[in-house]
């Protein structure tokens, strides 16, 4: 089958499918950069609804008058489309311009899907950003080889959105909850503390939402199967597959906690494992690279003290660790750490940890998009006078030795307010 015929039947699909989620479709508190000349770029890990995202942003065109003719989607995951190389996805463009003749003399939209899986395409996609009237959007599942990429051949050309599993607003948006928090009553707070409860243990994946736990665990695990495979066993092209397995459950189960390569490389020489140091660096870059797993840097001056400290780690989602724990309920607070860390990152935040000169660790420094920077301190359990106290402590020896102001985020100001930046 050549690209037109190919073309013709996966738009046929695509706009059949458009009809059958329109009324389904949960609107994400994310959108593309308003960019009209820019190539968007949404990149996040797999099953975290970048395409769902895609398709809002259609519908919404839709709505605006844009006719269904001038917009083409594509995913790249199809495996109708194998062997996939630059040749046939510019031949894929081509056809569509040949099925709507019409569209060479007005502006059309590209929604391509893991367009990762096409090599060298950013080539193409330049030259069609650059000789035709259109509008492009990407999606990916590697921020490294998105990033290589647009690095190479986009330059100044594109401007990227991160697309995270659902945030807790949007997980109530998805349970179709309605709740409102202009009076914060007691009872709203139970309430709402109950839902913030099943998110630690859902998670905001899509579509796990809507089942019961024992589907939605096995869902949860495949997920993370479906990552190691394809995103870093097949692209990476690594032998060791019981290694980095292992080191993938490692950085989960320590969600909120310092990890070291030199610890992790001494566990397992204990435990017979032969590798170098520096293949776990590479191992250790490949899962962040798949949105499975994030690293956060000490916050210091010195350059050295920054590669030398060990790292804090935190996943992609809380659902994802409940998944991969038999029991993570004796530490909630640090799967709390871990989603307002996930919120910081959605707001588009750079972020790092502190110790203070008597080592009183800080959980979070931030650096806002315009450039502020904010100590945040988690506390989950505000009951427990001396952890509240030690936290208060921390905070304010922060303060005094960052010359920045603070704030210490507990269950309850997060369900009233969320995160304030300001």
């Amino acid at each position: 089958m050549n690209e037109k015929k190919i073309l013709q039947v996966l738009l046929g699909e695509f706009q059949d499918k458009l009809k059958l989620i329109k009324e389904k479709i949960i609107r994400r508190d994310i959108s593309f950069a308003k960019a009209e000349n820019m190539i968007k770029v949404a990149m996040g890990m797999r099953r975290s609804g970048k395409t769902y995202f895609v398709y809002q942003n259609i519908l919404d065109m839709l709505k605006k008058g844009t006719d269904l003719s001038r917009v083409l989607y594509i995913n790249f995951e199809d495996d109708r489309l194998l062997p996939l190389d630059r040749k046939k996805l510019a031949n894929l463009l081509e056809a569509f311009y040949s099925i709507y003749p019409e569209n060479h003399e007005q502006k059309c939209y590209f929604f391509l899907d893991e367009i990762q899986n096409v090599k060298d395409w950013a080539i193409v996609i330049r030259r069609f950003h650059d000789s035709k009237n259109v509008e492009i959007f990407l999606t990916g599942s590697s921020a490294k080889l998105l990033s290589k990429e647009i690095a190479t051949s986009l330059r100044g050309r594109s401007i990227a959105t991160e697309i995270w599993p659902f945030s807790f607003d949007e997980y109530i948006k998805a349970k179709n909850i309605t709740i409102d928090r202009s009076i914060f009553s007691k009872k709203t707070q139970d309430n709402l503390t109950k839902i913030f409860h099943s998110y630690l243990t859902e998670g905001g994946f899509p579509e796990v939402t809507q089942y019961d736990s024992d589907i939605r665990g096995r869902i949860l695990q495949e997920y993370i199967d479906i990552v190691l495979y394809r995103d870093i066993i097949e692209r990476h092209k690594i032998k060791n597959t019981a290694l980095i397995k292992y080191m993938i459950l490692s950085m989960i189960h320590n969600v909120a906690n310092p990890f070291t390569i030199n610890k992790f490389y001494n566990d397992l020489k204990s435990k017979g494992y032969k590798t170098g140091k520096d293949i776990l660096y590479e191992y250790a870059d490949y899962i962040e690279d798949a949105y499975l797993a994030f690293s956060v840097t000490i916050y210091d001056k010195s350059i050295r003290k920054m590669q030398t400290n060990p790292k804090k780690i935190y996943a992609i989602d809380p659902g994802i660790v409940r998944a991969l724990t038999l029991n993570y309920d004796g530490d909630l607070g640090k799967l709390f750490e871990n989603v307002v860390y996930l919120d910081l990152r959605r707001l588009g935040c750079k972020i790092s940890y502190y110790l203070t000169s008597k080592r009183y660790e800080i959980d979070f420094i931030v650096t806002t998009p315009k450039g502020h920077k904010k100590i945040i301190q988690v506390v989950w359990n505000t009951e427990d006078k001396k952890t509240l106290d030690r936290e208060k402590r921390a905070l304010k020896a922060a303060e005094k030795e960052l010359k920045m102001k603070g704030e210490i985020i507990t269950l309850e100001s997060y369900l009233r307010d969320g995160i304030n930046l300001s």
